[in-house]
């Protein structure tokens, strides 16, 4: 029996592939969030306000939120492997487009190249655990190559924020050119062919289901509010806290340290129930972004406060996987192309709602908008449920 279990999964892949998908969603992620550390240097260098730097996020999420539900059934034929490796490649020929830019239109052209990329590579990647691990260990591999968005969404921007510091903000971006190059080709070298199923690029099956809707609309409240702080966290930290920028590259690690810890924490209650648990990290946040104009002002308050931020948002990429899956188990790829949109969608408009704000409004502006977002993401769930029981 041990034989032909390894067989098997000789045969799907087996756990390399996983891990490589995995590092595909880390690698995509870290780049669309690249610039959120980076916004001062980045702006300063190519002329442009911080507010009109945050650009460099929005077109990312806006492209990825386009290409994630239409490249699916475009390269409806083509075999997964071979499209997962093309994307990877597309997402370090932007990255490394960028580390070049000579000015903010190079810098959007070459952005735009990333959120293509990167919206194919994480609505795919998510739908194939499924195919690489024997069924009995479907759940912990579907966890694995989730697990890349939550560390990137937690770790990405402290890394990136280190290389600029360090080496300056170009470098950061190479960086994470040379990462995509190379996980493109381990990605090729790791995956068995994977020939595109039938029946699993349907969006109308999961938007069909009540639960589905409420989850996405709480995402979508969530992450704008999240993004329109978060895409400004270094000029809130340094004009709001009076931070040295020496320092913000350790305050943002505290940030990540605390991110991967809320998602391990969050995955254990959304086992029980999601539902619950992301009301609970939406309350969270919402208090705590609240929270940072009014006691941010020193180093040791900022690093409280930013401890606690990433609590709550390290743990929502699980929480609302765990929701989706759970609601509609057989449509794993439309749903996870559904998440995509509205989660790009959402970073988009975080940052550029965020960026008119710290513009128009002051830097600390962003924070009361992001609590204010969070806040309707906590009751969202509750009143949809009192409305669905007083009908019944």
């Amino acid at each position: 029996m041990a034989l032909v279990d390894q067989v098997e999964q000789t045969a799907r892949g087996g756990w390399p592939a996983v891990a490589a998908a995995a590092a595909a969603t880390f690698t995509v992620v870290t780049s669309e969030m690249l610039p959120v550390g980076l916004l001062t240097p980045l702006g300063a260098s190519l002329g442009v306000s911080e507010g009109t730097a945050g650009l460099a996020l929005t077109v990312t999420g806006l492209s990825a939120a386009v290409a994630a539900p239409v490249l699916a059934p475009l390269f409806a034929r083509h075999d997964r492997r071979r499209l997962l490796v093309l994307l990877m490649a597309l997402v370090g020929l932007g990255n490394l487009v960028s580390a070049w830019a000579s000015n903010f239109a190079v810098m959007t052209a070459a952005r735009l190249l990333v959120g293509v990329g990167m919206g194919g590579v994480w609505a795919l990647a998510a739908g194939i655990a499924v195919r690489l691990v024997p069924p009995r260990s479907v759940g912990a591999a579907t966890s694995l190559v989730f697990s890349g968005i939550a560390v990137a969404s937690v770790l990405g921007v402290p890394a990136g924020a280190y290389v600029g510091e360090l080496l300056g903000w170009r470098w950061a971006f190479a960086a994470a050119g040379v990462l995509g190059l190379a996980v493109s080709a381990v990605l090729g070298a790791a995956l068995p062919p994977l020939p595109p199923e039938e029946g699993r690029h349907r969006l109308a099956e999961p938007l069909a289901d009540a639960r589905v809707r409420v989850a996405l609309v709480v995402v979508a409240l969530l992450v704008t509010g999240h993004f329109a702080a978060y895409t400004y966290v270094r000029p809130v930290l340094e004009e709001v806290s009076g931070i040295r920028p020496a320092l913000v590259g350790a305050l943002l690690l505290a940030y990540g340290v605390a991110g991967v810890a809320g998602n391990f924490a969050a995955g254990f209650g959304a086992v029980r129930s999601a539902r619950a648990t992301l009301v609970a990290l939406s309350a969270l946040l919402a208090a705590t972004v609240f929270l940072v104009p009014a006691f941010g002002d020193s180093t040791a308050a900022a690093a409280v406060l930013l401890v606690l931020w990433g609590l709550a948002y390290g743990g929502v990429s699980v929480s609302v996987q765990t929701w989706l899956l759970d609601a509609v188990p057989r449509s794993r790829e439309a749903a996870s192309a559904l998440l995509v949109a509205v989660f790009n969608t959402a970073i988009a408009l975080g940052a550029l709602a965020g960026g008119r704000a710290a513009d128009g409004l002051g830097t600390a502006s962003v924070m009361y908008l992001a609590g204010g977002l969070a806040a309707a993401a906590a009751i969202v769930p509750a009143t949809v449920r009192r409305a669905r029981r007083s009908a019944d």
